[in-house]
């Protein structure tokens, strides 16, 4: 289905089942182009970018019209793809033509595009803060704050626009907050909790000062999230861990906006954790527009 081998395949599979069973309810109908369009018209259309911006979930247009096919009993459209996720598009650019049955086009229309211009608005504000910090050395990652149930998609998405992804979810990478250290007892008491129960987990501990970045660095913390800082107090942090011997992993969130990214990033911080690549990205534009 996907040009992009780390396309989550399964998760835009299941979300398209679900929109669509929103979309035409119980008995799965769009009463409109069913009473309208012949089950024998056929055409073609084009989905074009009505804005500029950055391509992801190109392969959502194949899936949604597939399933639509299915679900009416007619012949899937034929989708050719033009231009691929990660591409910049400008106004006009088309970006897949689609051949075949006009009532499986129409159907699916709205919840294809519903996807398309949510994963392609996530990739084009990615790309806007990766290019405000190239050359500096740090990069820009996504946090849990996405949408329900499209999590895998956001953060595809962020890959296609040019950032990087943190923990998928509470799973995969320990995070050492305010609330875990006041209900452990202490910042090394839930350090050592976490690394006596889940050995193999990367751990990454928030801290809000200098000497709250040297208390987790001497518990044996290697990745630590400095959490509102000013610019002032994030070089001093930096430069007290650095200083340290061990290699640490130093990550600026809290506050951050495209204005100032490139004055975070000359602190010396590996990355940028930035939830609004996920949970404030406006849509990208785009349509579906019969041409024949």
């Amino acid at each position: 289905m996907s040009l992009d081998p780390a396309f989550p395949a399964a998760d835009a599979r299941a979300l398209v089942r679900v929109a669509l069973d929103e979309d035409l309810g119980p008995s799965h109908l769009d009463v409109t182009t069913l009473a309208t369009i012949p089950p024998e018209q056929t055409r073609t259309a084009e989905v074009v970018a009505r804005a500029p911006g950055v391509l992801a979930g190109v392969a959502v247009i194949a899936e949604v019209l597939h399933q639509v096919a299915d679900l009416v009993g007619c012949a899937a459209p034929h989708v050719e793809v033009l231009l691929t996720d990660g591409t910049a598009v400008i106004r006009g650019d088309v970006v897949a033509r689609v051949s075949g049955p006009v009532r499986a086009i129409l159907i699916g229309e709205r919840t294809m595009l519903n996807v398309l211009c949510r994963l392609s608005g996530v990739a084009t504000h990615t790309r806007r803060w990766a290019d405000q910090l190239q050359g500096t050395g740090a990069m820009v990652l996504d946090t849990r704050k996405t949408t329900p149930g499209m999590r895998h998609l956001e953060k595809y998405a962020v890959r296609a626009g040019g950032g990087t992804n943190k923990r998928m979810g509470l799973y995969d990478c320990a995070m050492i907050k305010d609330n875990h250290k006041l209900a452990a007892g202490s910042l090394r008491a839930a350090y050592e909790s976490v690394r006596r129960t889940f050995p193999d987990v990367d751990i990454q501990v928030e801290v809000t000062t200098v000497a709250e970045g040297l208390e987790a660095y001497a518990a044996g913390a290697r990745f630590i999230m400095c959490d509102n800082m000013s610019p002032g107090l994030l070089a001093d942090t930096v430069t007290a861990l650095r200083a340290m011997g061990d290699p640490v992993e130093i990550e600026a969130t809290g506050g951050l906006t495209l204005a100032t990214a490139a004055e975070y990033a000359r602190t010396g911080v590996d990355y940028l954790s930035v939830g609004g690549l996920t949970h404030s990205s406006p849509i990208l534009d785009l349509a579906l527009d019969l041409v024949d």
